[in-house]
């Protein structure tokens, strides 16, 4: 085709998707899109009304081969009740033409790098070699193309509607226990009432996503990171020197030229802010940078350039998207009708906020579960029902069983000293609280157990916050508050310590009007155990994000502690059907 027909194709196409097309199309993306396809007539071919059996047959296979995944076996359910809704006949071609609704959910397919999903995996680098091969005007597309075609669009679309809405992956298979109730909608009656003949097939397909201010913050922050890697990854990548000492403000490295290269790539420095005079001297405007860096990475802000801030530095950018790309799946697998008030612990932070009406109204440090895997703080949900003053710490056994049961047979005197009894099942403390054979042999099986009293010197400090829940997880108190002045807080079995539990009781026993600030601290002051329940359950989400997107829209990055952005990355690789 001469470069003059070439020009007067694509100005037939935008002229055909200005008529045609529904009104949300995205005009960016029409070029990839081949264009030839308009040149041609109407072809005499199966309308919508027209039965395809041959279509229904291919569907019970569950195989579609061509797919960049062609095993569909997952969604064959949603794929058969769509087609039978309109008796196996074609949803997405009259006439062998494909519809202008194709059309526009093609272009949504091949930008699904902007919603944190590959474009790959829903054939979006296939499209355009199909639209070609089935609609050039030499073409005749025969029956069996057209079905292929449909069938093809029609799982694809599936795919990416139902990825959008709950994520890729079931979050119980990496052992995240969230509520999925609320996750479950209708795909077939989706896509055959709200994509087929629609006129707004985008504003359709954003529905289906969570609407969640922290969800759109992070999608933002994707398309930023996005043209950060495009521009800034590879051989122009600023890469700093591995520093063996630590640098500190008012120094000179040779690093500095690298540094501020990077940092204001990255926007923490800006670009008329004034550096010092040597070219090599580290002070200034670079060490305020170099502060709101690690404040956004998770480290002391302390402006000393040590290994770990070199690292973090040192991140290529793409390792940045994936962590988005792997948050925003996670974003994805939240019930979609959270209440408006709840509180949220997320690990990687080692951070509790409180939310109402969608908004932080308190926030505070936390401490969480150390990384070992029989010690980590599992990620699940469940109900804030009650509080306890002043409570008793009801030991675990199996830190009976490997810590105290060792150390009492080191120091007979150990439970005196810790402020500790054994108690029989009912909380009564056993006489004489001598650590025997037998009595042993009881504490291991938890038929008896250790107690902690009440006190200064108790490990969940003077309030508990209690959710009933499986792994026998809750939010408490600590006497080592020393322990928060560290940038990261894994030191705990599994329970989360917060830093400051009069402020969170205040927060939760916010809607009982028995229970006001001075109540609250009269109860402190008091050696009293006190059961308080709550006007109303508040609901708890323990969460693993290690990117968060504050409400200032300032990305946060954080170490993959736990190692579960590698698990999900391996499982994502896998590719379609992800394991239930």
């Amino acid at each position: 085709m001469s470069a003059l027909s070439h020009h007067r194709v694509i100005i037939l196409l935008l002229c055909m998707m200005a008529l045609f097309s529904p009104p949300d199309v995205n005009r960016q993306d029409i070029a990839v899109i081949p264009s030839i396809y308009t040149q041609q007539e109407p072809q005499p071919g199966a309308g919508p009304a027209d039965a395809h059996p041959n279509l229904c047959a291919m569907i019970e296979t569950g195989r579609l081969d061509g797919l960049r995944w062609p095993d569909f076996s997952d969604y064959q359910a949603q794929v058969r009740d769509f087609y039978q809704q309109a008796g196996c006949s074609l949803a997405w071609t009259v006439n062998a033409r494909p519809t202008p609704q194709a059309l526009s959910l093609i272009s949504i397919l091949q930008d699904a790098a902007r919603k944190g999903l590959r474009p790959e995996d829903y054939d979006g680098l296939l499209w355009g070699g199909r639209l070609a091969a089935l609609f050039s005007p030499a073409s005749q597309p025969s029956p069996a193309d057209l079905e292929r075609f449909d069938l093809a669009l029609t799982v694809s679309v599936m795919r990416y509607a139902s990825d959008l809405h709950e994520g890729r992956v079931n979050p119980r298979h990496v052992r995240f226990h969230l509520n999925e109730a609320t996750q479950e909608h209708n795909l077939a009656e989706f896509v055959r009432a709200r994509l087929v003949t629609s006129p707004a097939v985008k504003s359709a397909i954003d529905e289906v996503e969570p609407q969640y201010y922290g969800y759109r913050r992070m999608l933002t922050a994707l398309e930023q990171y996005l043209i950060l890697e495009k521009e800034g990854d590879g051989p122009a990548l600023p890469v700093l020197p591995k520093s063996v000492k630590s640098i500190k403000p008012g120094t000179e490295w040779e690093g500095v030229p690298q540094l501020a290269q990077r940092l204001r790539q990255l926007g923490d420095l800006s670009a008329d802010a004034a550096l010092p005079a040597g070219p090599e001297l580290y002070d200034g405007a670079l060490v305020d940078a170099v502060q709101r860096f690690q404040m956004r990475h998770g480290l002391a802000a302390d402006g000393a350039i040590g290994v770990r801030t070199v690292k973090e530095l040192n991140t290529p950018l793409s390792q940045r998207v994936l962590q988005i790309q792997l948050t925003l799946e996670r974003w994805r697998w939240l019930p979609h009708d959270l209440p408006s008030r709840l509180i949220v612990i997320n690990i990687p932070e080692f951070r509790l906020r409180g939310y109402e009406d969608r908004r932080a109204t308190i926030t505070m440090p936390v401490i969480v579960g150390q990384h070992f895997r029989n010690r980590q703080t599992p990620v699940f949900q469940d109900e804030m029902e009650y509080l306890i003053f002043h409570p008793y710490w009801n030991v675990p056994v199996s830190i009976a069983r490997n810590e105290l049961i060792p150390a009492i047979r080191k120091d007979p005197g150990y439970l005196q000293k810790h402020h500790m009894e054994i108690v029989n099942q009912r909380g009564e403390p056993l006489a004489g609280q001598a650590l025997n054979d037998e009595v042993a042999r009881q504490l291991r099986s938890g038929k008896l157990g250790f107690r902690q009293t009440p006190g200064p010197w108790n490990a969940l400090g003077q309030i508990k916050f209690v959710f009933p829940n499986q792994y026998d997880v809750y939010l408490h108190g600590t006497p080592e508050k020393h322990l928060f002045e560290r940038s990261r807080r894994d030191f705990s079995h599994g329970c989360i310590r917060v830093k400051d539990p009069p402020a969170l009781a205040a927060w939760v026993l916010r809607d009982d009007p028995a229970w006001n600030s001075e109540r609250i601290q009269k109860a402190l002051e008091s050696d009293k155990t006190i059961q308080v329940n709550l006007p109303a359950p508040i609901t708890v989400l323990v969460l693993y994000a290690t990117v968060f997107v504050d409400e200032d829209g300032e990305v946060h990055f954080f170490d993959d502690i736990y190692g579960h952005d590698k698990t999900l990355k391996r499982v994502l690789a896998g590719g379609y059907p992800y394991p239930e």
